[in-house]
């Protein structure tokens, strides 16, 4: 029955965060654009607002949700793990390096210098920083990697754990691949893929670090360093199919990381 409660807590966390934050976004940032004609910024911050979703779910519901654990227990369980600067830092820079090598592939396919795919946009660098963390990183790890992930993880092994909580979290931003995306009709299709495709990776990464060392900075920071550079990435279709194939290939690799880790636990 505990387990059972368990299963029931962890779907009704899912469709409540898809609801809460569809929800969300189509009457607070649908209603101020249509209705009040919101500008840039003003909308800029309100979807910040949206993306905080699954943190005010988890905490305007933790009786529920933390059955047996308050609020100031679950943040000391979430950055209890030890911090190794260098497996963060080592964990950053792939995160960069995957984006950064898709632009180089997307140039040369498409005949276009590194240089034409970056532009500072209308925001300076700062505020684009500002924007980014206080977004998905900060917005939505305490959700999908302080909460769900633990769960999932007793649930089912390395590679179904980090599949289920990509698709998870790939499909809650589905209400942005419609509203708030430059791909319409056939071009959405490979879109989609490579947000799931993409996603999933990440949260092959994540959990590779965070299943031995379980402090929620990790999550952060690599949400962070994905998400910063497409404050001034400006890319097509391509880019995208190009960033999946090197997701997939992180994913294999990611595999391999964790069977040797676990072979090595095993031996000792």
């Amino acid at each position: 029955m505990k387990e059972n409660g368990k299963d029931r807590r962890i779907v009704n966390y899912v469709w409540q965060s898809y609801l809460l934050f569809w929800g969300m976004v189509l009457l607070i940032c649908g209603g101020a654009s249509l209705i009040f004609h919101a500008g840039p910024l003003t909308m800029r911050i309100l979807s910040n607002i949206c993306a905080w979703s699954p943190t005010i779910l988890l905490l305007t519901g933790h009786q529920y949700f933390l059955r047996g654990k308050g609020i100031k227990a679950f943040y000391r369980e979430a950055f209890a793990g030890e911090i190794r600067y260098g497996l963060l830092f080592t964990a950053a820079l792939l995160t960069l390096s995957a984006t950064i090598l898709a632009v180089l592939v997307t140039g040369v396919l498409e005949k276009r210098s590194f240089a034409s795919f970056w532009s500072m946009g209308g925001y300076s660098f700062l505020a684009s920083f500002l924007f980014s963390i206080t977004t998905g990183p900060t917005g939505e790890e305490s959700g999908w990697r302080g909460y769900l992930r633990p769960l999932l993880n007793e649930r089912f092994d390395y590679v179904r754990s980090c599949t289920l909580q990509g698709v998870i979290w790939a499909f809650w931003h589905t209400v942005l691949w419609f509203v708030d995306s430059d791909f319409t009709g056939l071009d959405l299709i490979p879109y989609v893929l490579s947000n799931v495709i993409v996603m999933t990776g990440l949260c092959f990464i994540m959990n590779l670090v965070m299943n031995r060392y379980n402090n929620l900075i990790y999550g952060i920071v690599i949400h962070f360093c994905f998400n910063f550079l497409y404050c001034f990435l400006h890319a097509g279709i391509t880019f995208y199919m190009v960033l999946s194939a090197i997701y997939l290939l992180l994913i294999g690799f990611c595999i391999v990381l964790n069977q040797r880790g676990e072979a090595r636990a095993e031996r000792l």
